[in-house]
């Protein structure tokens, strides 16, 4: 990993919701060593800070792509960004989805809102190879039709198996209405030779792991992720503490079997 921040130039812009953007980023000289699907960068606004960002797209030309929500000052700065401005970015860090563990199963990606942006490399990669991998099923929702991420590839996603409901419908969406968990009914996959992939609000992810496992995934084929509280990348200032888990060092990724006694102590 890389601990010092690398200039990175903006090469590409994409507005996904009123509050969301996407950045292409491009190495303005040496490159970081490449990413895995679900480790994340620190990527840094400058003259505002820097925060942690999952990749949700990872080029060989040293490329990133980083989907990023405008909820506070680093956010909004590096959401305001123009093509042409320079950012500093340093990584990988964390813990990846563990693609390859995968290879002979059917592969299940459940994401709430935002949560679809990590899973994103992830869905690709079995795409690429799908030859490895039974059947892919893409699960997302999101608070409202307007908040949905990527769009214009549910049609690629669609090709093995994609389901979107919202929460709320608003304009003129006709499509599914309810929570992610309840497009497991239309899902398919054999839960004894599954393994799945959650992303988003902590309560969606305990809702759809223990549905899951109801239906027989084994808890350790149950992967989530936890960017809850990351700052430093490197464990040292406490704020990714989940229990014993230093989120920044040990996860993002994490197995159920493992988050699952975590998540169920309040105020952990």
């Amino acid at each position: 990993m890389t601990l010092v921040p690398l200039a990175h130039r903006v090469v590409g812009r994409q507005r996904e919701t009123a509050d969301t953007v996407t950045l292409d980023l491009e190495p303005v000289g040496k490159s970081l060593r490449p990413f895995m699907p679900g480790q994340y960068a620190m990527v840094y606004a400058f003259g505002v800070g820097e925060i942690p960002v999952s990749v949700s797209r990872s080029a060989e030309n040293g490329r990133l792509t980083h989907t990023i929500r405008a909820v506070g000052a680093v956010s909004r700065a590096l959401c305001g960004l123009q093509t042409g401005a320079s950012v500093g970015v340093r990584g990988p860090f964390g813990t990846s989805w563990d693609v390859t563990a995968a290879r002979g199963h059917d592969v299940l990606v459940v994401a709430g809102g935002i949560g679809l942006a990590p899973l994103r490399p992830l869905i690709q990669a079995v795409l690429d190879e799908g030859h490895a991998y039974g059947r892919l099923n893409v699960l997302a929702g999101a608070r409202t039709p307007d908040d949905l991420l990527y769009q214009d590839e549910f049609p690629a996603w669609r090709k093995p198996f994609c389901a979107v409901t919202v929460d709320r419908p608003t304009g003129d969406w006709t499509g599914r209405v309810g929570v992610v968990t309840a497009l497991l009914d239309e899902a398919q996959f054999t839960p004894a030779v599954t393994t799945a992939f959650a992303c988003g609000p902590e309560v969606m992810i305990r809702a759809t792991a223990r549905e899951l496992i109801h239906r027989g995934v084994r808890p350790d084929r149950v992967r989530i992720s936890l960017e809850r509280n990351m700052r430093c990348a490197t464990g040292h200032c406490g704020h990714c503490q989940l229990g014993p888990l230093l989120l920044c060092r040990d996860g993002p990724v994490v197995g159920y079997d493992l988050a699952e006694p975590l998540l169920t102590v309040r105020e952990l």
